[in-house]
């Protein structure tokens, strides 16, 4: 099992601990670097300050959300990356949700995520391939455009650019179990958003259909510490965060995928509360043994002891979201 190393996406502003901890991590032999996007930082301007000041570690977006770019923009940001790091760049793409698609980036939802998902990865994979000019008679990304207010001038284009690898990863971010199935078929990999490893079974299925090499890369937080109440706290903040606000009361995929792995009134609970503006209830509705499963928390002792469960199932590539040097090297040396 590899070991990478989640970023996230900024707050505020930029945290001015992320280049020091890519720097420590690169020289422990972590595999990779991950970064992400909701609506403030985007994810391939940060890759690219990261490329400039590392040599070896491999570049990842966990996520690049789809919506906020046409698949052959995001294209061309991807192999510009791969072009300017020596073809360390490994792309991640993800649907994200109607609140963000439509109340941030002003498009609709697709009705039918898992074709628009599909199209989205072939328009990519036809650029990076550079056999032909693009074209795709897709429902959601048609090329050449051919829809309402169209000139009809469109025509078929082949990247200027030649690609520097024309098989660069892709990567998908997945939760229901359709869109799993789908991203086994048509991806690299996979970027499974909450992952326990002692609930696997879900997956086993569509996993076992997975072509050789395929890519299993969730994220966990993780802490070295004394107190395992204490180090759980943030994992709890984020749930709250991604269970409660992240979604529509009625359409929330993160909640959903939490009710899916067996917490499912826990999840009705924590939504309610924040979405009643109870913030700091919600996260303390969160169960303990939820936000455990999912992350790396505790004495250097109990984390090499739950490292060995996540160790022995399908995941190749464990992404650490780690605040702290003294965390990362823990883990590089567990894992070596």
């Amino acid at each position: 099992m590899r070991l990478g190393l989640a970023l996230g996406y900024w707050g505020r502003g930029p945290d001015p601990r992320h280049l020091g901890l890519v720097r420590e991590a690169e020289r422990l032999g972590y595999d990779s670097v991950w970064t992400a996007e909701s609506w403030g930082s985007d994810v391939f301007t940060t890759l690219t300050w990261i490329a400039a000041h590392t040599r070896r570690i491999r570049l990842g977006t966990a996520v690049a959300q789809m919506a906020a770019r046409a698949p052959a923009a995001t294209a061309m940001h991807a192999l510009t990356l791969d072009h300017l790091s020596g073809g360390r760049m490994l792309l991640g793409l993800g649907l994200s949700g109607p609140q963000v698609v439509e109340g941030w980036y002003g498009r609709p939802f697709p009705e039918s995520p898992l074709t628009a998902t599909r199209e989205y990865v072939d328009v990519v994979r036809q650029v990076l391939r550079r056999e032909a000019p693009v074209t795709l008679d897709g429902r959601y990304h048609p090329l050449p455009y051919r829809g309402p207010g169209a000139t009809g001038l469109g025509k078929p284009l082949k990247s200027i650019v030649h690609p520097l690898r024309p098989g660069l990863p892709v990567l998908l971010g997945a939760e229901g179990p359709r869109n799993i199935a789908q991203t086994v078929r048509i991806a690299d990999g996979w970027l499974p958003l909450y992952w326990s490893p002692m609930r696997t079974e879900p997956y086993a299925t569509a996993l076992a259909g997975a072509a050789e090499g395929f890519v299993v890369a969730p994220v966990a937080q993780a802490r070295v510490c004394d107190d395992v109440a204490e180090g759980l706290r943030p994992v709890k903040a984020m749930l709250g965060l991604y269970i409660g606000g992240m979604g529509h009361a009625g359409r929330n995929f993160h909640a959903a995928l939490m009710a899916r792995m067996g917490f499912a009134e826990e999840a009705r609970r924590v939504q309610e509360l924040f979405l009643a503006g109870r913030r700091e209830e919600a996260v303390e509705a969160v169960p303990d043994g939820f936000a455990d499963e999912i992350s790396l928390v505790g004495p250097r002792e109990r984390i090499a002891e739950r490292l060995e469960l996540w160790r022995a199932g399908p995941v190749t590539d464990l992404l650490v979201a780690a605040p702290d040097p003294v965390t990362l090297r823990v883990l590089a040396e567990l894992n070596a």
